[in-house]
């Protein structure tokens, strides 16, 4: 089976993108065959830099490269903005070209809001009129597009993969934050995040914790939000807490994230829309109690998981967070209930649940004909034991 990937994919910064690269490596390790078809910028086997954001072309040279590559099926990491301008429509005439070759399309919608823009709407309702079948994340995500859409086609929920990691052991030493409690914040910053929250609940977090360090570690996209990004670092300066903040700042590819998050105690997130969270799926990577806002996704996942606590309250984020940082015993139990809900949600069975999908979108030529490759590594491994 050959799956061909539309999507952002690294080393370009973009959360879609590294969930591509998590995705698709697991497919990969499942015996399948992979393509990616990507904007300018991303690198690796079989990825091919197809199209720039702002080019006008963008249907007809994804389509170019399904020609030619001739995938099994198709799948697209969506979100808007990603395919062009006017909240990327040129999706839409490629998901056209894939029906007229009778090629099979799965795509995953990353974001699915009650509240999306008139433009947003009509473009999703072409996705689900053109899709062989769409995934989304969650089941409140599902419920929007049967409630607000004409739904032909299947939708199917398949969570966030979750990757299999070990912590690193001396991720406090490394960054100086021995014998301290360490609160998180983390990603990228955009003001849904809400992190102002967090810093003015600081004063009374820091006097029941005397022994707690706020460990900031958000960056931004070049010319991404940059006022709320500078009024952000003025104010957690102004606050003069310096023994109780610790600021990094930096580019964090993975192996440098991981040492932050295996540092923490636990992680805030007190955003004020998003759906699941790219950051939440690194946490749970590393077992990491969480205290969020009370949006629908995170308040699933946590009576999913009962991984931490949400809040609605300045006083409810100051006392669960404070809970968490005292209780040793709570935290050791919250992780391991995350431990055992990532058994679940770990790349491989993610990876086998979309292989299953597009088993069943692929058409075969007769009902008992049987779908046959063999990968190249095979042969090599064989001619090394040989």
């Amino acid at each position: 089976m050959r799956i061909a990937y539309v999507s952002t994919y690294p080393p370009t910064e973009c959360g879609i993108a590294t969930y591509t690269e998590y995705l698709s490596n697991a497919v990969a390790k499942n015996g399948k065959e992979i393509r990616i078809l990507s904007q300018l910028g991303a690198a690796g086997e079989n990825v091919f830099e197809v199209y720039a954001p702002q080019d006008k072309d963008i249907a007809g040279k994804l389509f170019f490269y399904v020609e030619r590559l001739t995938p099994d099926i198709v799948h697209v990491e969506h979100e808007f903005g990603l395919f062009g301008d006017q909240r990327g429509v040129q999706i839409i005439e490629f998901l056209i070209r894939c029906n007229l070759s009778e090629t099979p399309v799965v795509v995953t919608l990353h974001t699915v809001f009650e509240d999306l823009k008139y433009e947003e709407k009509i473009i999703v309702q072409h996705i689900l009129n053109l899709s062989s079948a769409v995934i989304v994340h969650e089941s409140f995500q599902k419920d929007i597009l049967e409630r607000n859409y004409r739904c032909l086609n299947p939708i199917k929920v398949i969570p966030h993969g979750v990757r299999e990691v070990d912590n690193v052991n001396n991720a406090k030493e490394l960054l100086g934050l021995e014998n301290k409690k360490v609160l998180l914040l983390a990603g990228y910053l955009r003001s849904t995040k809400n992190i102002e929250r967090i810093f003015s609940l600081l004063p009374d977090l820091i006097t029941r914790n005397k022994d707690m360090v706020l460990l900031m570690a958000s960056r931004s996209r070049i010319n991404e939000h940059s006022d709320y990004k500078d009024n952000l670092y003025n104010e957690i300066h102004n606050l003069g807490l310096n023994n109780h903040v610790k600021v990094l700042y930096g580019k964090f590819p993975q192996y440098t994230l991981d040492t932050i998050l295996s540092a923490a105690d636990v992680l805030a997130l007190p955003y004020t829309k998003g759906a699941q969270s790219g950051v939440l799926a690194q946490a749970s990577a590393f077992h990491l109690p969480v205290v969020t806002s009370d949006l629908e996704s995170f308040k699933n996942w946590i009576t999913e998981v009962n991984g931490g606590f949400y809040a609605q309250t300045d006083e409810e984020y100051v006392s669960c967070i404070t809970k968490l940082l005292q209780d040793n015993d709570l935290r050791a139990e919250l992780r391991a209930n995350i431990c055992n809900n990532n058994k679940l949600k770990n790349w491989n069975v993610i990876a086998k649940r979309h292989i299953k999908l597009y088993s069943q979108l692929i058409k075969k030529p007769i009902p008992n004909a049987k779908f046959y490759y063999r990968s190249n590594k095979e042969n090599v491994k064989l001619n090394a034991h040989s």
